[in-house]
């Protein structure tokens, strides 16, 4: 159950990894994870020591993060959008003993570790890892499936990011059970425009990799990047989170463009229902497929494409290899439409947070009774609630619940209301702390075209009730975004506070 399953046995001249004008076949790709595995560990690379991979996304990053496990090591991606301060704090925190990246960003740190960078050291990682000179390309270390084979730091939502610890059955378990629903296979050629740092980024090399399909990374700049990457290299699987959709939408898409796709994932965020009819409408032989996931078990829920009009509020059913239940606080499993806390129980829940107890206690406690798994399970922190259709609907994070005039109101309901508008690119609610309300409503909002905040406050007062009306709307040029490209809520959260 090592990671090595994700490559081996596929067709050695079928065409594995594209990055720009780079291509290598499973053949290609498998012999050099065994030279650069074998290298790191004639350098001093063993059992369960840590290796950081600080790089944008090439070919390069993904055989270093698989050579590392093939090593015997643990990989820990650290995502090429952070700076040298946050690095040095993965650095410190995972306590690696290597790095491997791009040499700017190598040249950045003031620690005391050993580092390889592409540009200086990769001929020779690989030539020495093949000729066998100072490595040995035999059987990679013997291990269980249980064994620790990444840590993927989070983006610090709150707090300094916390590592989450994934085992190989976790990585395997994840890209079986994701390339299980939406029926990939070998035919298929899987676009990457998400960081590998980022377990939605990650999870579509090793879904790809281990289908023997193809997987096409693209660092871009500009939304047209996307859609020339999909046309030139006849995409199947176009995965996003909300804010690319959103500039996807906007986007001029050429004749032609993107009818090689079959299939559409969204995740990292709810997906306003104007995108969902949007990309159903202008790509009607695809599949949209609306998910929901979490790091800590790498992939939970996903909508059943057929229902993606019907239901766009819904993050579906379980998936393969997941039990997920709605519980109270006191454990019991919640009612048809009564609001609980997600919890996720199975195989790909992770191992804890690297090198914290109190946080793992917190988050990660031994499932329910009524679980079919059992063993350990992870508690979302996610408010939601099952429909007696039987699926998942999301309401809320838990800490970001509004709380006003005596309601509790989901910032995501104010969001889809302000997009339905048609005046309104992107929104993120928030209750600011208010004498009168216990909570007043608070807006951030990108305008399409001029801001037109009465024609926005007509639609509103038609669509939602008087409590949920936003007390304060703040016209912005543009979101932040984290390193994942999600909005950046915390960011927002802070800026909100300077209007109490």
């Amino acid at each position: 159950m090592r990671v090595d399953c994700l490559h081996i046995g596929h067709a050695g001249d079928a065409e594995a990894l594209v990055v720009k004008a780079r291509r290598l076949t499973y053949a290609q790709l498998e012999a050099e994870i065994a030279a650069v595995a074998a290298a790191l560990a004639a350098r001093g690379l063993g059992s369960g020591d840590r290796a950081c991979i600080w790089a944008p996304k090439t070919a390069e990053t993904v055989i270093a993060i698989l050579a590392v496990q093939r090593a015997g090591g643990i990989a820990v991606p650290i995502n090429p959008a952070l700076k040298a301060t946050q690095a040095h704090h993965i650095l410190d925190d995972s306590g690696a003993m290597m790095v491997l990246g791009n040499r700017g960003r190598l040249q950045s740190l003031d620690r005391d570790v050993m580092w390889f960078s592409y540009e200086d050291h990769w001929e020779d990682l690989t030539a020495t890892g093949k000729t066998g000179k100072t490595g040995d390309t035999g059987e990679p270390p013997a291990g269980m499936p249980d064994d620790l084979a990444m840590i993927l730091y989070t983006s610090g939502s709150t707090g300094r990011p916390k590592g989450v610890m994934l085992s190989h059955r976790n990585l395997c378990l994840g890209a079986e059970s994701v390339a299980a629903y939406l029926g990939t296979d070998e035919r298929d050629r899987i676009l990457v425009p998400l960081p590998l740092s980022f377990d939605y980024g990650l999870n579509q090399v090793l879904t790809a990799l281990r289908q023997g399909a193809t997987a096409v990374l693209l660092d871009y700049l500009l939304p047209r990047d996307v859609v020339r990457c999909v046309a030139a290299e006849r995409i199947t699987q176009l995965p996003g989170v909300p804010p690319l959709w959103m500039q996807l939408d906007d986007a001029e898409w050429p004749p032609g463009a993107g009818e090689t796709l079959t299939v559409l994932t969204n995740t990292g965020g709810h997906m306003p229902a104007r995108l969902t009819r949007s990309f159903s409408a202008r790509f009607p032989q695809a599949r949209l497929f609306l998910m929901y996931g979490l790091t800590e078990a790498f992939r939970s829920a996903y909508l059943d494409p057929g229902l993606a009009l019907e239901k766009p509020d819904s993050i579906g059913t379980a998936i393969p290899n997941a039990e997920l239940f709605v519980l109270r606080p006191d454990g019991s499993v919640a009612d048809p439409d009564e609001v609980g806390e997600l919890v996720h129980c199975g195989p790909l829940v992770a191992q804890g947070y690297w090198r914290d107890k109190k946080k793992t206690k917190a988050r990660f406690r031994p499932a329910p009774a009524v679980s079919q798994h059992g063993g350990m399970a992870v508690w979302s922190g996610d408010r939601m609630r099952r429909g007696s259709d039987g699926l998942l609907y999301f309401e809320a994070r838990a800490d970001d619940m509004i709380k006003t005039s005596g309601n509790r109101v989901s910032p995501n309901e104010i969001e889809d209301a302000l997009q339905a508008t048609g005046l309104v690119r992107e929104a993120a609610a928030f209750g600011i702390a208010d004498e009168r309300l216990g909570q007043a409503i608070l807006v951030f909002a990108v305008a399409k075209g001029e801001a037109d905040e009465p024609g926005v406050r007509r639609r509103l007062m038609r669509d939602l009730p008087n409590f949920m009306m936003p007390q304060m709307i703040i016209w912005e040029d543009s979101l932040p975004r984290s390193p994942n490209g999600k909005i950046d809520r915390t960011a927002l959260k802070r800026k909100a506070a300077d209007h109490v």
